[in-house]
């Protein structure tokens, strides 16, 4: 989907000029996109038992099979395909807040 000037207003903004900003590490990153691979590569990464992907995917032919709503605000201008799903920071949980990087 090409960009409109509502998409660069809302989207295209340089945020650099504030000076801060933190360094992106993930221990996994899925590709951008939504599609049935990344939804099960994404399950398998977390470990979930079968019927949660199946669930996912179920869900997944459904956010495909409906159309966009054309109510509210106007979403037509989301790029699925130009998001990510599923970013891990850490391999590690935490049970304290002490543990958890400021």
């Amino acid at each position: 989907m090409p960009p409109t000037a509502a998409t660069e207003q809302v989207f295209d903004k340089d945020y650099s000029r504030y000076g801060f900003h933190d360094k992106e590490e993930y221990v996994f990153k899925s590709q951008k996109g939504l599609s049935k691979e990344i939804v099960e590569q994404i399950s398998k990464i977390k470990n979930e038992p079968e019927w949660m992907l199946k669930f996912r995917l179920k869900s997944l032919e459904e956010f495909y099979r409906r159309p966009m709503p054309q109510w509210g605000a106007n979403l037509n201008i989301i790029n699925f395909d130009d998001i990510y799903y599923y970013l891990r920071p850490t391999d590690k949980q935490s049970d304290s807040w002490d543990d958890v990087p400021e």
